[in-house]
């Protein structure tokens, strides 16, 4: 049976998939260290279950194993060096681009549980797609799926690390698979590489420093000395996962859900900004970025414009914006003002400065 599963997700459209036990317990010191030491920040829910995300038998009683799934979401023509070298474009985590996965994986994970269940009548099942509170990556890392990397993500040997994963819970007392050996040696440039310095050891995020925690799932005022080091990430970042050397053997996705959506995949700031919040929804509609809402987007975008070069057309678009926003959102746009005009100053003292050094140059009967 344990053969046909992974030919059953295989055919649903899953990447890889593996078996493993709930067993945990060797993750439960290292997850109430990273939550003692307040690194979660505000994601109050990493903390509210106490360790049951170490123990997936007591968010399903009378589990015993668990299904583990990837799938890969990188798009073709992902243009992230295109995007990412343009400061006057938003870059999205590409895992971002197409439709919302919770939604994808979830449903498939329902069907591969259907069609164990012809097999298995007694079947007792549950998925899980960042929906419980559940440590799946190491589940992922024991089924055989890749190791943890550095930057705390999993890695595929085959694969690199751009896919999702996801978990079946079953009462089953299926044959587990082995891990793979870690891969990646001595190499830090995941660490090296972050804007912000979030990864503050191997294997340990600060998420409170983290663009990808700054840009989703931070509500509030993002701190003004991360803001400069954000550039044009607007939601997410993908840094550590493009330096990693995996990486270069990563596939496309294959799954038409996760094509990238024209309006997200190459944006222009200030095209962006100007999304009403009914257009905003219209536009994330199936999309993982609804979720941070018009404010967050609006926070995000203004901090790009306050990186992005010199522009009177930048400044009349924040300006414009100030009357529509609550406080929050008006902070970040003021300070984005801030950094516009100064740039701007500067590049006029530049033009006074070559300006006269053009005239001292001429002689007075051209001048």
């Amino acid at each position: 049976m344990a053969h046909d599963i992974k030919l059953w997700a295989a055919e649903l459209g899953f990447d890889q998939a593996g078996i493993t036990d709930t067993d945990l317990a060797e993750h439960e010191p290292l997850l109430a260290d990273w939550l003692a030491k307040g690194y979660h920040g505000e994601m109050d829910y990493m903390a509210r279950h106490g360790m049951m995300r170490a123990r997936p038998h007591e968010l399903l009683p009378g589990t015993l194993r668990v299904i583990s799934v990837r799938m890969n979401y990188l798009p073709e023509q992902a243009a992230i060096a295109r995007v990412l070298g343009n400061p006057d474009l938003g870059y999205i985590s590409r895992y971002a681009l197409g439709r919302d996965y919770h939604k994808v994986l979830r449903q498939r994970l329902k069907k591969l549980a259907d069609k164990i269940e012809l097999r298995a009548s007694d079947l007792v099942a549950r998925p899980f797609v960042d929906s419980a509170p559940v440590l799946e990556r190491p589940l992922a890392a024991k089924a055989g799926l890749g190791w943890t990397g550095k930057h705390s993500l999993l890695i595929n040997r085959q694969q690199g690390s751009f896919f999702f994963l996801g978990e079946l819970l079953v009462n089953l007392p299926l044959p587990v698979d082995q891990p793979v050996e870690e891969g990646c040696g001595k190499c830090v440039a995941c660490i090296t590489t972050c804007p912000t310095g979030a990864i503050v050891a191997p294997y340990v995020v600060d998420a409170r420093r983290c663009i990808s925690y700054l840009t989703i799932e931070l509500d509030g005022s993002i701190p003004e000395d991360l803001r400069p080091l954000m550039g044009n990430r607007i939601y997410g970042c993908d840094d550590c996962q493009l330096i990693c050397p995996w990486n270069r053997f990563a596939d496309a996705s294959q799954e038409p859900d996760f094509t990238a959506r024209d309006n997200l995949h190459t944006p222009e700031l200030l095209a962006l900004f100007e999304w009403s919040e009914a257009n905003f929804l219209k536009q994330t509609e199936g999309s993982p970025i609804r979720r941070i809402g018009h404010r967050r987007w609006l926070r995000n975008i203004a901090i790009a414009l306050g990186n992005a070069p010199p522009s009177p057309a930048i400044v009349d678009a924040l300006e414009l914006k100030r009357e529509h926003v609550d406080e929050m959102v008006l902070e970040h746009i003021d300070w984005a003002l801030v950094r516009q005009r100064a740039k701007l100053a500067q590049v006029d003292r530049k033009t006074e400065r070559l300006i006269r050094a053009v005239d001292k140059g001429m002689p007075k009967h051209a001048r």
